[in-house]
């Protein structure tokens, strides 16, 4: 196997043989020790992607934690078929990245034509600019609820693209005890956030 096949990932060394496609259909499963395998990889890269779309950091760590969120979400929807996982994940992370960057566009288009003339805006452009933000003011709210370590360690591993390692010598903690404590911050924003809107998607 050549060394691009071998590595896609940055990490992907350390765990040889097991795809990306194998971590998310083991998440799907609600395997979490696959999925800390799976965001070690892959936050990076969605970070990355959706920096280069929206270019605001701030805007860009809170889309990157809805991307990741959305993938411990709906892992189960991946199908092999129609493409890598690779694909899959970065196609989630554009079009998150698109709809907050349309998000912002239509609220300060809005802004600008007021008193100028009236017109009518879309309903499904509305919808999606309060869903959008509806859905990072409960990502952030969730957040609170999570101890120190959990958040900080999430927020440098999302927002930085810090691996574990990097982590724990930010945070000055045992890597075990980081590890761990992604995990457990990862499900309970799931569960937060499952229970903010009602019931899983």
């Amino acid at each position: 196997m050549s060394e691009s096949t071998a590595l896609p990932w940055p990490g992907n060394g350390s765990r040889p043989g097991v795809t990306d496609a194998d971590l998310l259909a083991r998440t799907a499963g609600g395997d979490t020790a696959a999925f800390s395998t799976l965001y070690d990889r892959i936050s990076p890269w969605v970070y990355g992607l959706v920096r280069r779309v929206l270019r605001n950091p701030a805007q860009s760590e809170e889309v990157t934690q809805e991307v990741m969120i959305d993938i411990w979400r709906t892992a189960s929807r991946f199908d092999a078929a129609r493409g890598s996982a690779h694909s899959w994940i970065l196609t989630i992370a554009h079009r998150r990245a698109v709809d907050r960057v349309r998000s912002e566009q239509a609220a300060s288009d809005r802004t600008e034509l007021v008193g100028a003339r009236n017109a009518e805006v879309d309903y499904d452009e509305v919808s999606d600019t309060v869903t959008t933000r509806l859905e990072a003011e409960q990502v952030r709210r969730c957040l609170g609820t999570l101890t120190d370590l959990q958040r900080e360690s999430i927020t440098l591993a999302y927002y930085n693209g810090y691996t574990y390692l990097e982590v724990a010598h930010q945070l000055d903690a045992k890597l075990p005890t980081v590890k761990a404590r992604m995990r457990d911050g990862l499900i309970r924003l799931r569960d937060c956030l499952g229970t903010t809107k009602g019931g899983t998607p």
